[in-house]
């Protein structure tokens, strides 16, 4: 199953632009850094030919970054075929940050213990450009439960995890995603808008926001924005599964109000000690 674009790991144009604007910003570690996330989960090694399609960066810079991030042991190259794998400079970058991340560690426990009442998916996912990639996973005791897990990504204009992060979000900063995500997926983009002004509406009237078969077929969820204390909205939850397992009725009567009060709990201050 593919969780990503391959357009979210491309510099835009537009960014491009506004870089070259910007005197301090600097290309050559942002392009290096586009390397580094061309690696989805799954992706075991990939060539040069690979990374410069996926990035779209022209060939000759690619291999004098591949160069450089091998020397600086963030990617590994294999002797027998010349191909990279990403090396433990990068998950020491990871590892870093997920430890940093006190509402992980908080949620947790909380997630769990929703996954093993409902017999669900319950995740924990933060933006990445116009993904949301998942931070934290956990499952219910079933054997048939959505495969996806932490470093997963998600589309955020068609999932319940997406939808009420965007729906969350204050105006202008929707207004902004919204535009690239107009500009990346023109065709479907009607049908991604109407999706997310139905989750607007239904975070502010339920607590929740549902979607049923509209990233997968045969995937129902409900979301909902974890908005911190301090009032920034940096992540979102979402609970479900296999459509065939969760009915419309159970995703607005039982996982929606029970995600809706998990979601409640973690945007409130930790209580001390």
């Amino acid at each position: 199953m593919r969780h990503t674009r391959d357009d979210d790991l491309r510099i835009d144009d537009d960014d491009d632009e506004s870089a070259g604007k910007d005197r301090q910003f600097v290309t050559a570690l942002a392009r290096g850094l586009e390397v580094l996330r061309a690696f989805r989960p799954g992706d075991v090694e990939l060539g040069n030919w690979e990374l410069a399609e996926r990035t779209g960066l022209p060939k000759p810079t690619l291999v004098r970054l591949t160069h450089t991030l091998t020397k600086l042991g963030y990617l590994v190259q294999t002797e027998a075929h010349g191909r990279y794998r990403l090396g433990v400079g990068v998950l020491a970058l990871g590892y870093a940050l997920l430890t940093d991340l006190q509402v992980r560690e908080r949620a947790r426990p909380l997630m769990q213990a929703l996954a093993d009442e409902v017999d669900a998916s319950v995740s924990l996912g933060s933006r990445d450009r116009l993904s949301m990639i998942y931070v934290e996973t956990c499952r219910g005791p079933g054997h048939i439960t959505l495969r996806l897990g932490v470093g997963d990504r998600v589309p955020i204009g068609r999932t319940a995890m997406g939808r009420a992060f965007l729906a969350a979000l204050p105006e202008t900063e929707r207004a902004f995603l919204l535009d690239h995500l107009a500009r990346r997926e023109a065709d479907d983009f009607p049908a991604i808008l109407r999706g997310v002004e139905q989750a607007m509406r239904e975070l502010a009237e339920k607590g929740f926001v549902v979607a049923a078969g509209d990233w997968q077929p045969d995937v129902s969820a409900v979301g909902v924005p974890v908005i911190l204390p301090h009032g920034q909205i940096s992540f979102a939850l979402n609970c479900g599964g296999p459509a065939f397992l969760f009915s419309r009725r159970q995703l607005e009567e039982e996982l929606g109000p029970k995600l809706a009060r998990l979601g409640r709990k973690l945007s409130t201050p930790a209580e001390p000690g």
